[in-house]
């Protein structure tokens, strides 16, 4: 996309000229008097300086003697260098390119569409850029290009690679870029940065991907942005850069009631008082429902206060503003009279789908697009708010107008998931089933997973959905907000007594983090939201592994055979299946001391991060390129694992080839069945593609979440007696149906199981 050869928006207003501006000097003696004019005749008496005329006077361009190198809004070249950098830049020209075009009216996009989605790609590898090792020299975006590694993909039966945020990001302090405070998912650009590759190597690798039937998914953030040239211009108050963000300028007389930012810093967080003091006064809207990240000392409210900023007009202004996140992530404000912040994101979204050739978007923090004063008392109302889901409605249906589909990270209620969903993204991140899988493995009891996946779909959010996952670049997440916050007064049967929900989360968390934290000296508790582990750091610690240094390769058959359970449990129903590479390889968490200076502000996640090699591109190397400490890898290289039949590679193959040919990606959950042992989980579908009028076969999944054997019974009112019961994976028939409709079943520890039902004979008159 054109942008640095764009010409810059006019920063200053020309000097005005009126006709008949020569002034008289009473030397013409002769000129005939005028009538009286309308400003003498309507205010005799008023002031020159307040007559209309006078008021011109001071209204040309400032003639500031600036040094050039001044990093601030007082320099012209300083405001006009930020607003080439600016995605609201971007975005408008990019609007211009596209508006009108007919290619704009070639797909539907009213209404999500799950199935469609799942059609173009349904089993993704999530990718984390700072992660991967690559090839000496090969950048990260020329690595996922590789023809080699989608040659494996494809052996393994991967369809798409979500790339994760590779553009620009962090912010930028005077002429310099300052660096992500959140991994990359701080945006300032629409441009790749450079630490990941160019915009050529972006579209090689979407070419590359279609040649091998696959795709290629990128990120966009509509909840906020960095602390880049968008934000920089903001606060200085220039054109409509603040309506991007919920932002509210103080004026001085009110800036007693700011705190003080210290030397070095740009903004400092407001604390309980401020933030009371403020809302009182009426500049803000006080507390939220909750403060993500909270952290004493770092952040303890959602609101931030600016140092003193000069701008063009050579005004000084402090503001307030937003950030659900981190201070470094300015909120975006959805419904401010430019529309600003919508434009800025839409933009971002149609560069990525129109000229990097991107198949589809996830939507980052897109809960949050909404906030309004509550009630006197209450917190103000930000999460489930009706803006959120006319906000995302507007996205993906952009999207969809492209021909492109999106998928939510929305952790949140249940009902929520299912209202943004109705009119939003096409799919929604499984937030719902992952903490239960967890809590199974765990503790080797399936009941809380149960209960989640049937409120699921009580609900109304189908697994068909949501995209099942496994690790990702964030923490195990124990929030839980389903059940502590909207039904935190409800009242479930758990463990033999009734429990409410609230409890019932805390109880969870704590089963959660006793298991995986209370002996394991290498997972961690992230803030309030999580742990911050692998998926082979939770298993061994599920194990009872102490420490890290004892996991042993006698180990390894077992946390094998467990993480297979659980790409057994995320393929085996419906919906997207998306796992990644610290899965692929089987990576353990990096020891604290590795990232003891990424770890100073309190974020633990990065203990989950480790450098990876997928490919064995650079056996020697001890880091990504981007700096990441490399990671202690139990199944070692794809490549290498494809040789070996009992590799989890290849094992896991052989679990994505029942998936795709018994057609469950789009099938429809039907029934989730009490079972006769605590480790069992039983899943039943029809293998129907969504139409529950077809004439289709049943299919149960049977998993045991204990490393003991089992046995039990699987009974449910949707097997038909007499059907034949067959394993899918070696075609053997294990049993019939009986009039009870119900079938036994075995299973090793930790095993899964396939089962086709193939309907019975019609009887005989």
């Amino acid at each position: 996309m054109a942008r640095h050869d764009e010409q810059p928006e006019d920063l200053y207003t020309a000097p005005i000229t009126l006709p008949g501006a020569a002034g008289t000097d009473g030397e013409d003696t002769d000129l005939e008097v005028p009538e009286i004019s309308y400003d003498e005749q309507r205010y005799p008496a008023r002031p020159r300086r307040l007559r209309p005329r006078d008021q011109f006077r001071g209204g040309s361009v400032r003639r500031n003697m600036t040094d050039p190198r001044t990093a601030n809004g007082s320099n012209p070249s300083y405001v006009e260098w930020l607003v080439r950098q600016s995605m609201l830049k971007d975005a408008d020209v990019l609007a211009r390119q596209l508006s009108g075009q007919p290619a704009m009216w070639r797909n539907p996009y009213a209404r999500p569409d799950a199935r469609r989605a799942i059609s173009t790609t349904d089993v993704w590898f999530t990718a984390y850029p700072i992660s991967l090792i690559t090839r000496p020299g090969q950048s990260f975006l020329a690595a996922l290009g590789d023809d080699r590694l989608w040659s494996v993909f494809e052996r393994i039966g991967i369809t798409a690679i979500h790339t994760g945020p590779v553009k620009r990001a962090g912010g930028i302090t005077d002429w310099r870029e300052t660096p992500s405070v959140d991994g990359h998912f701080d945006r300032i650009s629409t441009s790749i940065d450079p630490a990941f590759g160019t915009e050529e190597e972006f579209r090689t690798l979407c070419d590359v991907a279609d040649a091998h039937g696959g795709s290629v998914i990128d990120d966009i953030v509509p909840g906020h942005t960095g602390k880049g040239a968008d934000f920089r211009l903001a606060e200085m108050g220039f054109k409509d850069y603040p309506g991007i963000y919920h932002m509210v300028e103080i004026p001085p007389e009110d800036w007693h009631l700011l705190p003080d930012v210290p030397e070095g810093y740009d903004s400092v967080n407001l604390d309980s008082a401020n933030e009371h003091e403020l809302a009182e006064r009426g500049y803000i809207i006080g507390a939220m429902q909750r403060v993500i990240f909270y952290t004493p000392g770092v952040k303890e409210t959602n609101w931030s206060a600016t140092a003193p900023v000069i701008g063009p007009d050579g005004a000084t202004r402090r503001w307030v503003y937003l950030h659900y996140f981190k201070q470094g992530q300015p909120s975006i404000n959805w419904l401010d009279p430019t529309f600003a912040g919508m434009r800025l994101v839409i933009g971002d979204a149609l560069h990525s789908l129109g000229e990097l050739g991107t198949s589809a978007l996830r939507l980052d923090a897109n809960g949050f697009l909404g906030v309004e004063k509550s009630a006197e008392g209450l917190p103000a109302w930000s999460e489930g708010h009706p803006l959120s889901h006319a906000a995302n409605h507007i996205i993906a249906g952009m999207v969809r107008k492209v021909g492109g589909f999106t998928f939510q990270e929305l952790n949140l209620t249940i009902e929520d998931i299912r209202d943004t969903g109705a009119v939003g993204a096409d799919l929604s991140y499984d937030f719902i089933g992952r903490p239960g899988y967890h809590h199974a493995l765990a503790t080797g009891q399936t009941e809380f997973l149960r209960l989640a996946l049937t409120s699921s779909l009580e609900l109304g959010v189908a697994p068909v959905q949501l995209v099942h996952g496994m690790q990702n670049h964030d923490e195990l997440t124990y929030e839980l907000v389903h059940w502590a916050t909207r039904h935190g007064d409800d009242v479930y049967r758990f463990r033999g007594r009734d429990i409410t929900g609230s409890e019932l989360a805390e109880e969870i968390r704590a089963d959660l983090t006793e298991h995986l934290t209370g002996t394991a000296d290498y997972n961690r508790v992230f803030t309030q939201n999580g742990i911050a582990c692998t998926t082979t750091s939770l298993i061994a610690a599920s194990r009872g592994i102490a420490r890290l240094d004892d996991i042993a390769d006698a180990d390894v058959p077992g946390i094998r055979d467990a993480h297979l359970l659980l790409c057994a449990y995320n393929a085996w129903q419906p919906g997207v299946f998306a796992l990644s590479g610290w899965d692929l390889v089987g990576m353990l968490t990096v020891p604290a001391d590795e990232v003891a200076d990424l770890l100073g502000a309190g974020d633990t996640r990065w203990i989950e991060r480790g450098a990876h090699d997928l490919l064995d591109a650079d056996p020697t190397a001890t880091r990504s390129a981007s700096g990441m400490p490399r990671g202690r890898a139990l199944y070692g290289a794809l490549p290498t694992q494809l040789d070996d039949p009992e590799s989890f590679a290849s094992r896991l193959s052989g679990i994505l080839d029942l998936r795709r040919e018994h057609g469950i990606a789009t099938a429809s959950q039907v029934d989730i069945p009490e079972v006769a042992h605590a480790g069992m989980l039983v899943l039943v579908h029809r293998l129907d593609e969504g139409d529950p009028h077809a004439d289709a076969a049943m299919q149960v999944t049977v998993l045991n979440f204990s490393p003991e054997p089992t046995e039990g019974t699987v009974r449910s009112e949707q097997l038909v007696p007499r059907s034949e019961v067959y394993d899918a994976a070696s075609g053997e028939t294990i049993g019939r149906v009986d009039d009870l409709q119900s079938f036994s079943v075995s299973l090793p520890g930790y095993g899964a199981k396939f089962l086709v039902l193939r309907a019975p004979e019609p009887l005989e008159d």
